[in-house]
């Protein structure tokens, strides 16, 4: 019962701040800084979000990347599909969800069957912990949801 609860306040207070999230200038794959300047590479090789720094960009279909290290950034630059985020960076749990195009916390993300996703995650909700619940569906939805919102 305690989990059910818990899980309606996080769905609560997500669903609040959709609405106010999806008003902000993107800070994802929109054109501008991705990750809010962390480093997509490092998320593989030292599975932990770090922030890159702005001397070590690079672009990619539209995307500014930062990098903590010239080497992360050679690799990104080698094969950028490996590296960059599923559903252009936006949040896993609300693109499964609801299909919506919700910010993230950078330092909040699973890798994948060798795939970099992120999540919304606040002082009171974690949508990667709801994800781990029914992730498989989840997945299924944020697929497809993705593929009818990049045609």
């Amino acid at each position: 019962m305690t989990k059910y609860i818990s899980n309606f306040i996080v769905l609560l207070v997500f669903t609040t701040s959709i609405s106010v999230q999806a008003q902000t200038e993107s800070r994802n794959l929109d054109g501008q800084l991705a990750i809010e300047g962390y480093d997509p590479v490092a998320y593989f090789t030292k599975n932990k979000a770090m922030k890159g720094k702005k001397s070590l960009k690079a672009d990619s279909n539209g995307a500014i990347y930062y990098f903590s290290s010239e080497e992360h950034k050679n690799l990104f630059k080698e094969n950028p599909e490996k590296y960059t985020p599923e559903y252009g960076g936006w949040c896993a749990y609300a693109m499964g969800d609801s299909g919506e195009k919700v910010s993230i916390d950078p330092e909040t993300f699973k890798i994948l069957d060798g795939k970099l996703y992120l999540f919304y995650h606040t002082f009171f909700s974690n949508t990667l912990n709801i994800w781990n619940e029914d992730e498989r569906h989840l997945k299924q939805e944020a697929d497809k949801n993705w593929k009818k919102l990049i045609r």
